[in-house]
């Protein structure tokens, strides 16, 4: 049974594989076309080389402390936890950057199915890679240290390493794709009023670079995370659960082991559902509701089929069905999380934002903002369910294997996040590589819906580190009485140094937010003069402007021949380099500071202040970081769709408003406020939560 896992994980690669092997069939298209794309691509490269370089730097010294404390085999479990996210990030990028260009090109040649079938293909590398990696890193390990409970421990080494590289790769990757997004849309689009993606913008291959390493590397990184740190929490509980409490669910070894089976289970479901989207895709029309219906299929699909094949395991496998509903709580809790993400991202709410344009800026992030927290209200009631019910049937161990039920089939669900930045490039693509309205029209209707999903995986990604860091928090509290004479009964906020380091806790996120925030707005002011500096000093962009000023109104069929000459002369004249350049350096530069906080607080907190003080302090983070991640994910997402719904046309008291209509210019100040939120503040908040409690579960058995 220990051998599932790594049979399975290599199956899942090898699916990976055949769909690599599936989209390099696509052609590439034109030399035009693979120019930007390389662009793009070696981008990419180029900020995760200098990311990683960074990263060995902070992992060495983390190898260091972790032999000196734990000794060899955490040092190991470590190592492989660091290698197994940054390969996961690493090829969730690279595949990204291949099926992009692919995409446009079948968008423009084949139309919409064959375009929907390479984005979603590129996507799922990612999804499976995930899985994969997790089942491959952490099945290798349980076989060597997690099936004993003598040395179940040494595992926890892989989450702190699989931790430390999500929160680079999510802080770097948020702060690079912000900072470029912001300096294209501030003076390109609102400023000098080019159409987004136009080649003639600066700025447009670091904001297509930024979708990749931030959106597709970041946020594999972070899944991986959450898939990996609910298992190792799991494992963790059920290694140090009292033998009043094992009775009640079954033997400890089958609970231990349950986490990976679970884990198996999903992957196999993954596949399926994606099986599943691929026949839907081709079956229905082409349109944006059929394209959505197709992926929401798969989906609800696959967590179906989980729910069903996992409650015959958990019963085949002796344990009570009990641990049966914990998962099912879970895995059902996360459906609603997303689904009322993309209510408040792609709803109603959003009509909203965007019809109070009409008065300006300051009312569309005035309901942004309202928006955004009435958003968190039934997200952490779901959670409060989810913690209820996991607890009341199986205890601490229900609330750990209900993260694990809610992350199982983390396949599909990254594959359909991933699909979103992938439709977004091919889009730029398009634009850059003149392809024409239609197939703009075709990678638009990609895109709208990989807003939606985008936003439905961030919602998910929330969710699932708030329970993931739950379990994490049962697991140091159980870890710590397994190894301490005298048990950690609870955490007793009427102490005075426990509230302290409850308040400290809740800081922490604001802080972080604060940090992270700062941050793209000193790269993207970097970003924004030398955008400026481009359409200044150059004479073909200078150009270019000057006379589509003069055409102002005028469609470019019906401009002097002159004229065009002048604007089409423009096409490639940007200094694309150096843009990529501002943002790789700024985020790098960034990153580091929030890094270290998230190590050291919760380690100063644990062997100076003890186990309750550690326990208040994770108590905070957890609390404030959920509120202050759903809030800012679902407004930024709100404010973003409100813009993209302008630009497609809004008829608002009977009057049609399009992009650079006043209120498009107030729905992309809206957006730009709501970038960092969605993209680089609120996901890294996921990343702190579960890094402390990770730190806590690995230091547990030191204080």
């Amino acid at each position: 049974m220990n051998l599932i896992p790594i049979i399975l994980g290599f199956s899942g690669l090898l699916a990976a594989y055949l769909l690599y092997a599936q989209v390099k069939k696509y052609p590439a298209g034109e030399k035009n076309l693979t120019d930007i794309s390389d662009e793009i691509h070696l981008g990419a490269m180029a900020f995760m080389k200098k990311e990683y370089s960074i990263l060995f730097v902070f992992s060495l010294i983390l190898v260091f402390g972790i032999y000196i404390g734990l000794g060899v085999s955490s040092t190991i479990a470590f190592i492989v936890g660091a290698l197994s996210s940054s390969i996961t990030g690493f090829i969730g990028m690279y595949t990204a950057t291949k099926a992009n260009v692919r995409t446009a090109t079948a968008a423009q040649n084949s139309g919409v199915s064959d375009s929907l079938s390479v984005a979603f293909f590129g996507g799922s590398i990612m999804g499976l890679t995930v899985a994969a990696m997790g089942l491959l890193g952490l099945g290798l390990l349980y076989i060597l240290y997690g099936s004993d409970p003598a040395t179940a421990s040494t595992i926890h080494g892989f989450g702190m390493g699989a931790s430390t590289v999500a929160l680079f790769s999510r802080v770097g990757g948020g702060i690079f794709t912000k900072s470029a997004d912001v300096g294209a849309d501030l003076v390109g689009k609102v400023e000098k009023d080019i159409p987004e993606d136009d080649p003639r913008n600066p700025g447009v291959i670091a904001d297509n670079v930024g979708d990749n390493v931030g959106d597709v590397a970041g946020m594999g990184s972070d899944i991986f995370e959450s898939y990996c740190g609910a298992i190792i929490a799991t494992i963790a509980i059920a290694s140090t659960m009292l033998q009043s409490d094992l009775i009640q669910l079954g033997s400890r070894e089958i609970l231990m082991s349950l986490p990976l089976a679970l884990a198996s289970l999903g992957l196999f479901c993954s596949i399926i559902g994606i099986l599943i989207i691929k026949v839907l895709a081709s079956r229905q029309g082409s349109n944006e509701t059929n394209i959505a219906n197709s992926l929401r299929g798969g989906t609800f699909a696959s967590a179906i089929s989980f729910i069903v094949l996992a409650y015959f395991v958990i019963i085949s496998l002796g344990i009570t069905e009990n641990a049966w509903y914990a998962v099912l709580s879970g895995t059902v809790g996360g459906i609603i999380i997303g689904l009322v993400t993309e209510y408040y991202t792609g709803g109603a709410p959003v009509r909203k934002i965007a019809e109070q344009g009409q008065t300006g800026s300051a009312t569309v992030i005035t309901t942004g903002l309202s928006i955004g927290l009435q958003s968190v209200v039934v997200p952490v009631l779901t959670l409060v369910v989810i913690i209820f019910l996991s607890n009341y049937f199986a205890g601490l161990y229900g609330v750990g294997i209900a993260a694990v039920g809610m992350l199982a089939t983390v396949g599909i669900t990254m594959a359909i996040d991933a699909y979103g930045p992938i439709a977004d490039n091919a889009g730029g693509i398009a634009e850059m590589g003149a392809l024409g309205e239609e197939t703009r029209k075709i990678t638009d209707s990609l895109d709208e819906v990989g807003n939606t999903t985008a936003a439905i995986g961030k919602g998910f990604a929330i969710g699932s580190a708030a329970l993931t860091a739950l379990a994490l928090f049962a697991a140091f509290i159980t870890a710590y009485n397994a190894t301490h004479d005298v048990p950690l009964s609870g955490i007793d906020v009427t102490r005075p140094s426990v509230m302290a380091a409850l308040f400290v806790g809740a800081m922490l996120p604001f802080l972080f937010s604060a940090l992270s925030m700062q941050a793209v707005g000193r790269a993207a002011m970097s970003m924004i003069e030398e955008v400026r500096r481009q359409f200044k000093d150059i004479p073909e962009l200078r150009a270019a402007l000057d006379v589509m000023n003069k055409n102002e109104g005028t469609d470019f069929d019906q401009w002097s021949d002159a004229d065009k000459t002048t604007f089409e002369a423009a096409d490639g004249k940007a200094e694309y380099e150096k843009c990529v350049e501002i943002s790789t350096t700024a985020s790098i530069r960034e990153m580091v500071l929030p890094g270290l906080l998230a190590v050291i607080v919760p380690v100063l907190f644990g062997f100076l202040g003890g186990p309750e003080m550690l326990g208040g302090l994770l108590a905070g983070v957890t609390s404030a970081g959920v509120l202050m991640a759903l809030f800012q994910s679902n407004a930024g997402g709100a404010w973003d769709n409100a813009k993209k719904m302008v630009e497609e046309g809004v008829t608002i008291d009977g009057v049609e408003y399009k992009k650079g209509s006043e209120p498009h210019k107030a729905a992309v100040v809206g957006d730009t406020v709501g970038d960092p939120f969605k993209d680089t503040s609120g996901p890294s908040l996921n990343i702190l939560l579960k890094l402390m409690s990770v730190v806590a579960l690995v230091i547990a058995t030191m204080i």
